[in-house]
């Protein structure tokens, strides 16, 4: 029985050749069943060599703007040229100063040292912009109780100056609208001024006399005048009282005792400029002497009170219960939350309606003489107005021809808008961030000593309605318009701020207003001869290194070496494009990470064409083996990448400057050699193997088993 079935079996074994043969069979037909695309691979090899280009231009800006000069010099049209911004390197390349302080915080409390130590770096970022430094580096650290800041200055040579810009204490100040200058006009400035006056006074007589000969004046109005609106208003101002705008037109209208329709008979020069007016019509207007009490609740304008407006509003009306004309003045001294019932005790002087917002002044118009007025709400709160007098004041309108008159400032331009005050960051004794409770917007709270408080008072009582500046190390961080005097030593800045810019503006007020002692612990120079002969040698160094490489890899593995190569100098303009587009500070240790990364991108390419070796080996053809070489590749060339990753990652945030230009250098390396060995080097390979001239083992090195 046994003997029967082991010649059944041997009757039907068949011979190995046959199994090969079915193998390869499968195989064939395996491969057979997807047919790859031609035309992908090549346009996408295409698109690669384009963009080896295109990044090449972009590192290398002269090439290409030399060539636009030659298109230009032979036909006359420049092509688009490309920015030849320098690359950015760092202290050891371009020579500069290296400084190491350690801040004082005795002074400071233990939950605000942290804060303060950023707003010191924040300040030193500034000042040694301010000092010609582009992109400095400056960085903190914190150990066992010192707190410490490095300074990187490129290209800052003079250290005395650095080190004094650097350990000056920050400054805050407080600015109004003005102009001045930094020095007195010279003599010649003063001639030229006088110059141009004299010739200016000339038109302006010129017109004057044209205008007393009866010339039309709307004529005149629409050729000399340079009021902004003159095509609309033809010159003309309603409503001119003596304490007005135009007061000064007022004053020669009474004092000339000119009448309706006559030309005043000389220049009128004021701020405005030169003019030549003329007296159209007398009129009245109503003036009132009133006084007011304001209840300001949450979300009015300029309000520090707590309370909502229900609760203003029984306030409000419990005050009316009980006020009189005789008490009105000492129920505002107790309840209004005006500031500046201090100093006026609520009266508001002379003035007319339209001088207010619109609701209290219709209000206070219907009054009469020694009445007080229900609660009226206006932006700022709940008021009570009192109406203690009433006056009729004369009122005229005028037409006049404005025409310029240069000033000093004309000749020699102010370096800013804004001049100095007595306020600065010395009496502020804290700045923190706070919410409106009906917005729930963010903005910041200042706070400042009794002298500053005094200070701040008088300078929004002189400023209601304009612009004040906040200043930090001579950068205008704010602009707010004043609404109404301040009193009690405490203002806020409001704006479209978000929390953590309101934060951020809150710890700049604090950094200028606690000065933190920084002291120069150690200091160190690189001359601008030694960072140029590094630079040099490092460039060298990188171009042998390639070319070397570059020999080794044809030599060894010949076609794809040469395909690993091209797809290398492609990986070489890519970082070079990155730092340029990012700001990258190329250091020494910069490039040691770039010439690492580039021996990572070698190695993946010498991964994949090994691997491809192996696939031909076995019986496949040449691009079946390409796509498999790329495929099983991927996984070990991904997985050793990442580690490098997690180790250049932890370099950065846990090492100095030095370290982070290393591990940045060498992170961009790694995620750029990724792209260009699996998918540029692949998209060259299998462009060239659609060449049946390609596809000889010779060219590859490689041989069936």
């Amino acid at each position: 029985m046994v003997v029967h079935l082991r010649s059944s079996l041997q009757s039907h074994t068949l011979p190995p050749l046959y199994f090969f043969s079915m193998q390869t069979w499968k195989l064939k037909k395996k491969i057979k069943k997807v047919q790859p695309s031609t035309w992908k691979p090549r346009f996408f090899a295409v698109v690669a060599l384009i963009a080896t280009l295109v990044m090449g231009f972009y590192g290398f800006p002269g090439v290409w703007n030399q060539g636009a000069e030659f298109v230009q010099a032979k036909t006359g049209w420049l092509p688009p040229t490309v920015s030849e911004e320098p690359f950015r390197l760092g202290l050891d390349l371009q020579g500069g100063t290296h400084l190491i302080y350690e801040a004082d915080m005795s002074q400071i409390p233990e939950e605000d040292r942290v804060e303060a130590l950023e707003g010191v770096r924040d300040v030193i970022e500034r000042r040694v912009n301010a000092f010609g430094v582009s992109e400095p580096v400056v960085q903190t650290t914190t150990t066992g109780g010192t707190y410490r800041i490095i300074i990187e200055l490129a290209g800052v040579l003079d250290v005395s100056d650095a080190i004094d810009l650097i350990g000056e204490t920050p400054v805050l100040e407080f600015k109004e609208p003005g102009q001045e200058l930094e020095e007195d006009p010279t003599e010649e400035e003063l001639a030229l001024l006088e110059t141009r006056n004299i010739e200016e006074r000339a038109i302006a007589n010129t017109v004057l006399s044209r205008a007393l000969a009866g010339e039309d004046f709307d004529a005149l109005v629409s050729e000399f005048s340079i009021e902004k609106d003159k095509d609309v208003s033809k010159g003309i101002f309603e409503n001119i009282t003596a304490d007005s705008y135009f007061f000064d037109y007022f004053v020669l209208i009474q004092q000339r005792g000119l009448y309706p329709g006559q030309v005043n008979g000389n220049l009128l020069e004021n701020d405005d400029g030169v003019s030549v007016f003329k007296y159209l019509s007398a009129g009245e207007q109503t003036e009132m002497l009133l006084s007011h009490i304001l209840i300001c609740f949450e979300g009015t304008t300029g309000c520090t009170s707590g309370i909502s407006e229900i609760e203003a509003s029984i306030q409000i009306n419990e005050v009316k219960e009980q006020v009189t004309a005789e008490n009105f003045a000492e129920l505002a001294q107790q309840y209004s939350t005006d500031p500046s019932v201090l100093s006026n005790s609520g009266e508001l002087g002379w003035s007319t309606a339209d001088r207010y917002v619109a609701s209290f002044g219709l209000a206070a118009g219907g009054l009469e003489v020694g009445e007080i007025s229900s609660p009226v709400l206006t932006e700022f709160g709940y008021h009570l107005i009192y109406k203690s007098d009433q006056r009729t004041a004369p009122a005229y309108t005028i037409q006049r021809i404005l025409m310029p008159l240069s000033d000093i400032y004309d000749i020699v331009p102010a370096p800013s808008p804004w001049i100095n005050t007595e306020l600065s960051g010395k009496y502020l004794e804290r700045a923190g961030v706070e919410f409106d409770q009906n917005t729930g917007g963010a903005y910041v709270a200042l706070t400042f000593n009794t002298e500053g408080g005094e200070l701040f008072a008088q300078l929004t009582e002189e400023h209601v309605g304009e612009p004040i500046a906040i200043f930090l190390d001579g950068e205008a961080i704010s602009t707010p318009v004043v609404q109404q005097a301040i009193y009690g030593g405490r203002a806020v800045i409001t704006g479209d701020f978000t929390v953590e810019e309101a934060k951020l503006l809150a710890q700049r007020l604090n950094a200028g207003a606690l000065p933190v002692p920084v002291d120069l612990l150690s200091q160190q120079t690189v001359g601008p001869t030694l960072g140029s002969v590094s630079l040099e040698k490092s460039i060298v160094a990188a171009l042998f290194g390639f070319l070397l490489v570059g020999l080794y890899m044809v030599a060894f593995y010949r076609l794809p070496g040469l395909v690993a190569m091209i797809a290398l100098i492609l990986f070489a303009f890519l970082n070079l494009a990155a730092y340029r587009l990012f700001g990258v500070t190329i250091t020494l240790a910069g490039i040691a990470g770039l010439v690492l990364s580039l021996g990572i991108a070698v190695d993946a390419n010498v991964l994949i064409i090994e691997r491809f070796k192996e696939e031909y080996a076995s019986g496949r053809d040449f691009i079946s083996a390409v796509d498999e070489a790329f495929k099983r590749a991927w996984t070990a060339i991904r997985d050793g990448n990442i580690t490098t990753l997690i180790a250049a990652g932890v370099l950065y945030w846990f090492s100095s400057s030095f370290i982070r230009g290393f591990a940045l250098t060498l992170s961009i390396g790694v995620i750029l050699s990724m792209f260009t060995a699996i998918t540029v080097s692949r998209v060259y390979l299998k462009s060239l193997l659609f060449w049946k001239g390609m596809r000889k083992p010779i060219l590859f090195g490689v041989k069936r088993s």
